[in-house]
Formats: structure tokens, sequence, C-alpha cells
């Protein structure tokens, strides 16, 4: 099912340009939509009669039409250089989400339609990279794939880079509405990427998302258009039966993808972690949430912005290391594990 939001918020400034006024125009014409004009300097208003829980998922149907104010780029390791900073947000219901941590329990999804102006940065950072590759990330506090109805911004994005000797674009999706991006001229310089798991996570963890079957067919379209492909396996969660659970995962995604193991697919491994903050938010907006978060179980590492986080035992880490750094190879001969961590 495509993204209807429930309501639409145009910051006053983003009026000025085209790719607004066409979503307005849109989002007028729809009757189940409610459309606000936020005046310059005003805060999107909370709807105080509803439960946390009910704000939280009225937040993930709010979309916020703005204007990027600051263009200095974040970094993004282990995944990129840089973050391309298209969209913050998404649609989906994770559990486990680290955007829990950033966007507490307000999580509207916003979209910048100063498109042109976010591109034009982009190619000061790339300038000053070279003659080396600048890689940046276009997901890496959002999932762009639900609004590129609406915005246009992946495509306009994806045949930018592919005129860019020297630059090269990612971003990562759990969403299958591809169709739009297959025919675009990518000159083989965007990496698209699915987020995948063992289906007791996707079912227990990852409400509102497509299964692992419907993930791994929009893989098998973009693999088909041409694009270098990737997967990121995460978070892993360690769970009774982890190992056989994460390998029926690796062998339906060999299965549905033989027909391109030739292809040098990437891998990107990430472990299950979490902050204070997020338990917090986790607590009260899915209660009685199974997810493993007992600190006495974990090790406390300071993460590159800053913050704390708790991640699993050196232990833990090793076997989960161990298992994705044999199994995968035995799934695809020619893959490219880019990291686990």
């Amino acid at each position: 099912m495509p993204f209807i939001p429930h309501r639409v918020v145009f910051e006053e400034k983003a009026l000025r340009y085209p790719t607004a006024q066409n979503m307005l125009k849109l989002f007028r014409s729809k009757t189940n939509t409610k459309v606000e004009i936020l005046a310059e300097g005003k805060r999107i208003g909370k709807i105080s009669s509803m439960t946390l829980r009910e704000a939280h998922q009225e937040a993930k149907r709010t979309l916020v039409v703005g204007v990027r104010n600051t263009l200095k780029f974040q970094s993004c390791k282990p995944s990129a250089h840089y973050q391309l900073p298209l969209i913050t947000g998404c649609i989906g219901d994770c559990e486990y989400c680290y955007l829990n941590t950033q966007f507490g329990k307000n999580p509207y999804i916003r979209v910048y339609v100063n498109l042109d102006e976010i591109l034009a940065q982009t190619v000061e950072y790339i300038v000053q990279r070279q003659p080396e590759l600048t890689f940046f990330e276009g997901a890496a506090v959002s999932d762009p794939v639900p609004v590129e109805p609406y915005t246009g911004s992946l495509a306009q994005t994806i045949r930018f880079f592919a005129e860019q000797d020297y630059g090269r674009f990612r971003f990562v999706t759990k969403f299958t509405d591809v169709d739009s991006l297959l025919r675009l001229q990518h000159g083989n310089k965007t990496t698209v990427r699915f987020s995948i798991n063992a289906d007791q996570i996707i079912r227990n963890y990852e409400h509102i998302t497509p299964n692992l079957n419907n993930r791994i067919e929009a893989a098998c379209k973009i693999a088909q258009a041409g694009y270098p492909l990737g997967f990121i396996i995460g978070p892993v969660i360690l769970f009774e039966g982890w190992k056989n659970q994460y390998q029926k995962m690796l062998n339906h995604l060999g299965e549905m993808l033989k027909d391109y193991q030739q292809s040098k697919i990437a891998f990107e491994v990430i472990s299950h972690r979490f902050t204070t903050r997020a338990k917090n938010t986790i607590a009260e907006v899915f209660p009685g949430s199974t997810l493993p978060m007992d600190e006495s179980e974990r090790q406390f590492k300071y993460g590159q912005f800053g913050y704390g986080k708790y991640v699993y035992l050196s232990d833990d880490m090793k076997a989960i290391s161990n298992f994705f750094t044999q199994r995968i190879p035995d799934a695809f001969p020619n893959s490219a594990i880019k990291y686990i961590i």
C-alpha cells in the first residue's frame, strides 16, 4: 500500500519552491488528508488528547514539507563519508529503531524541497576530496522510498550522481515501491540496499513494513535494472535459535537471487544496540515490548556522535561475526562484507 499521510504540514518558507507548491496542490485534492500551513517561527502543534502511543503513530503519519536550512553534512561512518539530507524520519514502526534516540516521541517525516541547494553543496564536498571518491548516504536518518512518489528526490539525486565522476550515492530501504527508479540513468553510481532480517524479528518488531519475501522481490527488480545491490542485515538480535533463523534468511535470499550470483553483492551487518533514551521511549510507546534491553547483558560504548549506547558483549559479537563471516560467502561466493559491527 502506498503511503498516504493523515496530515501534511507545509512550512511557509517551503512554499517558495515548486516541489512544495506541487505537493500542496496534490494534498489539497485528497479529502482524507489534513493540510496545514505553518507560519515561520511556529512549531508543529501536538494533539494533546492522544495517548503517547496514539501520538507516536499519528506522528508517523504526519508529513512535514520544509527547507533544509543548514547545508553542513554530518559524517556517516562506516556507511559513507557524509549523510545526504534528503529526508528525515520513516513511516515504519520498528520497535528497535535508533531514530527513537533522535526523534523521541514525535517522529514526524520531514522532506526538504530545496534539493537543488543540497546537491550544489554535495558538489563542494566532492571537489574537496578529489581525486578520491566521496560516498553519500541518503538514508542515514530516514527511509526515503515511501515518500518518493511525492518528492521525486531519489530520482533527481540518482540522475545527479550519474553525472559525477568522483561522487557516489547509496541508500537503504525496507520498502518495495521502487518501480519509478528502474528506468533511470544511474551510471552504476547509486547503490540500492535493502534492510533485511530474520522472519521472527520482522514479525515481532518491524511493524508497518513489507515482509522479507517482498523486500527480496524488490531487490531483484533493482538488480535487473543494473544498480549495484546491497543488503543490510540488522539489527542482528540474539534469541534462541537465532543461527537457524538467519541461515534460513540467507538461504531464501540466495534462492531468489540465484540469477544474480555473479554480481558482487555488498553486505553490511549491524548488531542490535540501544541508548537509555531509546529504551525509555520504547517502554512508553511500545508497552510490553520484548526487545532484549537488559543493560547487565551488554557493554557500554560511545558512538561517533558522542552519546553512549549498549552493545552486545565481546563474546556475543564474536559469535555474530564468525557466523556471518562464514555463512554469507557460502550463500554468495562473490559477495563483499563491508563491515560487521
